[in-house]
């Protein structure tokens, strides 16, 4: 898969940039705060349709566009190549405001030009993005590692996002209901019509994440060892609120989940929500299932969560993004379009020799920097180079390219 044309309208500090996109390996230098993270941004956009960048949907919305006007929209187009056929895929971020009424904000998402929904949409255009910020993926609270785990697995498994969707709602209601029995008492059985929803969803996501788990971790423990030259050991410690391998007795270990039907780890479910039901009540909140999930990173047996250095949680980052990246072509059959920005200005030399071996062989990816120097004459001799300045791309001969 590949990119071969990016628009955007008002999309944060771009107002509009139109620009075909080279077909294996694009560098945008430039300094900081030039728009060159807002440009990968907006491609993993279109792969996610949230941002890394912000929690609400409003803040892609380019701020001058925002407060001027009623009517305020971000637009994202992109053409790519997927397995032969050409697509088009868009994107429409649209705030309305009407006379005495807060600003509503809606997404409007079409493919080929039929409107879906997102949870249709998602995997028919993919990407793996690496952020320096992403380090709290590693040292951040569970919900940095549940959301990575949820924008991954969106893209590479069909229908997770829509499992995990009503899971959410199905825990926003049985949290209210749990809420009032705790307060006001009441039929506990009332819970039941709650919990059966619960178990088929929460069902549907552990299991999607357990296999992803596995077939992720086994990727990134080889491309570890190789990133540190045979001196760590890489696992990823999947830990579920309901252990279904324990309700089972099935034996631990990798490869188990085929030992674990979809029925056994239902029934399993059940049974925890049952035990689990008194305490759930008192302190009115849902206490097991995959919202409550824990994964973390383990090398050569020390957790990097608590005791990683900064240059192991970037390698186990680097080691974690190329697995997700090798995952994902095996899920979809195609490669995703790999976005880097500023990687390898912590890495050491022999590392970045690595890498820039490992891209020289993919599909497609976007890098920026601020420094050219990092890189190879190999590697930049298979490369366009493009600058970026105040929302600009150009050539390096300075020509305008947007």
């Amino acid at each position: 898969m590949y990119l071969t044309r990016l628009s955007l309208s008002n999309f944060r500090a771009f107002t509009r940039l139109d620009m075909e996109i080279p077909r294996r390996l694009l560098l945008l230098v430039g300094d900081n705060a030039q728009g060159k993270t807002t440009l990968l941004e907006a491609v993993y956009y279109l792969a996610v349709f949230t941002s890394f960048q912000t929690s609400a949907d409003r803040q892609v919305i380019n701020f001058q566009s925002a407060g001027a006007e009623p009517l305020a929209v971000a637009r994202l187009v992109a053409e790519y190549q997927r397995l032969g056929q050409t697509h088009r895929l868009e994107v429409r971020v649209i705030q309305d405001q009407t006379a005495g009424s807060a600003a509503r904000v809606r997404k409007e998402i079409l493919l080929d030009g039929v409107k879906r929904s997102a949870q249709k949409a998602l995997g028919n255009f993919t990407a793996v993005i690496f952020l320096p910020q992403m380090s709290k993926i590693v040292d951040g609270s569970p919900d940095e590692r549940r959301r990575y785990l949820n924008m991954a697995l969106s893209q590479g498994i069909p229908g997770y996002a829509q499992s995990l969707s009503h899971y959410q709602q199905v825990i926003t209601r049985r949290n209210a209901l749990l809420k009032l029995l705790a307060e006001r008492g009441g039929d506990q059985d009332q819970l039941a019509y709650w919990d059966a929803l619960l178990v088929q969803h929460g069902s549907q996501v552990l299991q999607a994440r357990l296999q992803a788990v596995e077939e992720i971790g086994r990727l990134a423990r080889q491309i570890h060892h190789h990133l540190t030259n045979g001196s760590e050991v890489l696992n990823l410690a999947f830990q579920p609120a309901y252990d279904p391998y324990r309700s089972a007795s099935v034996p631990d270990g990798e490869g188990v989940l085929k030992d674990v039907s979809m029925e056994d780890l239902q029934a399993g479910f059940r049974r925890s929500l049952v035990k689990a039901r008194r305490e759930e009540i008192a302190r009115g909140v849902t206490t097991i299932g995959p919202h409550r999930d824990e994964l973390r990173f383990l090398c050569n047996g020390v957790d990097l969560g608590d005791y990683g250095s900064r240059g192991q949680i970037r390698t186990l980052l680097l080691s974690l993004k190329l697995a997700e990246m090798e995952w994902l072509k095996a899920r979809t059959g195609d490669w995703p379009v790999l976005l880097l920005d500023e990687i390898l200005a912590e890495l050491d030399p022999r590392r970045r020799t690595d890498l820039q071996e490992f891209l020289l062989e993919r599909e497609q990816a976007l890098l920026t920097t601020t420094d050219l120097h990092l890189f190879s004459d190999d590697f930049l001799g298979q490369s366009t180079v493009w600058t970026i300045r105040e929302g600009q791309v150009s050539h390096l001969n300075g020509s305008v390219l947007s």
